[in-house]
């Protein structure tokens, strides 16, 4: 089954892959690796989610973020490639959580991401990973990942 099949199946829908917000490519590929630059939550409305985990949002919030994060990602992605099948496997993540200082379970939160990802790619979407707090996040995001994928020879 096609990535972009088990997207449908999951009935998970992607947003518009977000423009570059600056000087540098959402998606780089060198020698077979896709490097995927920081994503925010893309929400339906096509704005970004805001707020502060531990402050504006709860942790399950920041959580459900999370996987609006990782929805985004698979948006630019799919925009980027072409295609989502030519993912192999994701290989790195590094979660960034906009949190109070007092806050403690950004992996927790950083999970929301990653379960999607072992949703739509299955044992391929299970990466290495870094979950850290963060004192702010442009435009007050709550979560941004960003991701270093292998790809289809």
């Amino acid at each position: 089954m096609s990535y972009e099949a088990r997207i449908a199946e999951l009935g998970l829908t992607l947003p518009e892959a977000p423009p570059a917000g600056g000087t540098y490519s959402p998606v780089l590929v060198v020698n077979g690796m896709a490097y995927v630059s920081g994503q925010g939550p893309v929400g339906p409305d096509g704005n970004y989610l805001t707020g502060r985990v531990g402050d504006d949002l709860t942790e399950e919030e920041g959580v459900a973020a999370a996987r609006v994060v990782g929805l985004t990602m698979l948006a630019t992605i799919k925009a980027q490639l072409g295609s989502l099948d030519k993912v192999k496997r994701v290989v790195k993540v590094l979660g960034m959580v906009n949190s109070t200082p007092d806050f403690k379970t950004h992996p927790k939160v950083i999970n929301g991401f990653s379960d999607l990802m072992v949703e739509v790619f299955g044992e391929n979407g299970r990466a290495a990973r870094s979950a850290v707090g963060m004192g702010s996040l442009p435009g007050n995001i709550p979560v941004e990942v960003e991701a270093i994928l292998e790809l289809e020879d």
